[in-house]
């Protein structure tokens, strides 16, 4: 899909608007390559991976992969000024979900897939790999 518009243009919380909907695709494709198939079983554990608690919890888990510029796309988002909050989220872990957000939206719209690709499948390996850890403990 193009993008129209140029990316340095429009505001990180625009950036994070396109990211949700980016990590959303990737999560829920993620759950259907696990082999989980019925809708009820779907949306839990895509719900588990798009909350803003996993989201910032994969940022954390990202960081060594992380360039400068990524790091910078992040903070930009992180630090954005929103109206908007969860009620159910402390406000330090929402603001490193709107980073997250940012950086896949950021690369989304840059065209740089193949990097998009990578930190996706990272993260969501890496909250498996810790969900497991969890379980066995």
């Amino acid at each position: 899909m193009k993008v129209n518009w140029r990316v340095d243009e429009v505001s990180p919380l625009a950036l994070a608007f396109l990211g949700d909907a980016v990590w959303e695709i990737y999560a829920r494709n993620h759950c259907l390559n696990l082999g989980i198939l019925r809708p009820r079983d779907l949306q839990r554990q895509a719900t588990r991976y798009v909350s803003a608690v996993a989201q910032a919890e994969a940022l954390r888990l990202l960081e060594p992969v992380l360039t400068d510029a990524e790091r910078d796309v992040i903070r930009r988002g992180r630090n954005q000024k929103s109206s908007h909050t969860r009620r159910n989220v402390d406000v330090v872990v929402y603001r490193l979900a709107t980073g997250f957000e940012a950086l896949l939206g950021y690369l989304y719209a840059t065209g740089e897939r193949e990097r998009l690709d990578e930190i996706a499948t990272h993260a969501l390996a890496a909250l498996d790999a810790q969900n497991d850890q969890a379980r066995e403990s």
